[in-house]
């Protein structure tokens, strides 16, 4: 090769143009290469500014259209991108494998779906996933994701066809916690203790069934938008979460939280899965991801209550 500096496109912005070709425009390339639509323009407009020329006409009334140029370029790119693909140390394994954007509520995702990923990518070695974390309350999620895992009620947020988990609440505490106050006998005795509160989970559903439904929501104390919080908080002895057996049951095992009453009511909100795209992995995923939730399930009803 010569010396003199060659000024290449980078491999981004010809894949780019050969998408938007073949695709028919920025939108539907856009979604083929998991990026958004400017994103896509301002690739092939990075293109055509190295080159020197228009690749595309941009008429309003008929779209993109290609140059002579373009049409000269195009056959020239895409026996270039298949010389690539068509070198062995591109086609290994790690470059087969497809791609699954999945966010998560925090809880959810630390709590029950991170200790139980081995067995979902050890069924399938073929997807790379890749996890994110969304805030209730205060985020939608990811809009990149292929998948999504929200916390809402049932009809309003999610569809009863995607509810994940249907939930049981019942309030736990640290054994330190309880050590501190005289032994509870009844649910009325709850109320010496301070009862952590977060806005995700008002207490009032555990209360009416406890007798105790003329008491109001605790209005004292830090005030937790993460279920995970709570559950921190009530770990450090700070107070009795009215909390998700799922979500503690690790927690309740080693002693950490202790279920002072048996008495459990059904979760008003639930975990579903909302599905943004389709695709052989999405589909692979949600099916493992309902049988998971599903195994939880018997779990919770298994307990007293």
């Amino acid at each position: 090769m010569s010396s003199r500096a060659i000024r290449l496109p980078s491999l981004d912005a010809l894949l780019a143009f050969e998408a938007v070709v073949r695709t028919g425009g920025f939108e539907a390339a856009a979604a083929e290469l998991a990026l958004t639509a400017s994103a896509v323009a301002k690739r092939v407009a990075g293109l055509e500014e190295r080159l020197g020329q228009p690749l595309f006409l941009r008429q309003p009334a008929k779209g993109l259209t290609l140059t002579s140029a373009g049409h000269e370029y195009l056959p020239q790119v895409r026996q270039a991108l298949a010389l690539l693909q068509a070198m062995p140390l591109h086609q290994r394994a790690s470059q087969q494998r497809e791609r699954l954007r999945v966010t998560s509520t925090p809880t959810f995702a630390r709590q029950l779906l991170v200790p139980a990923l081995p067995g979902f990518t050890a069924a399938h070695p073929e997807v790379e996933l890749e996890l994110t974390l969304s805030v209730p309350l205060l985020a939608e999620g990811d809009a990149g994701a292929d998948l999504e895992i929200r916390h809402g009620a049932v009809p309003d947020d999610i569809a009863p066809a995607q509810v994940l988990l249907r939930d049981r609440l019942t309030p736990l505490a640290a054994p330190a916690l309880l050590a501190r106050h005289e032994p509870l006998r009844e649910p009325a005795d709850l109320l010496a203790l301070p009862l952590l509160r977060t806005p995700l989970q008002p207490w009032a559903p555990w209360l009416r069934a406890a007798g105790l439904g003329d008491v109001p929501e605790p209005d004292e104390g830090p005030r937790f938008v993460d279920l995970g919080l709570t559950l921190a908080a009530a770990l450090a002895g700070q107070g009795v979460a009215l909390a998700r057996l799922s979500l503690a049951r690790h927690e309740l095992a080693e002693g950490r939280l202790v279920q002072p009453f048996a008495l459990t009511v059904p979760a008003e909100r639930h975990y579903g899965l909302i599905r943004h795209r389709a695709s052989p992995a999405s589909e692979a995923f949600a099916e493992w991801l309902h049988a998971h939730c599903r195994a939880l399930e018997a779990e919770n009803s298994s307990r007293p209550g």
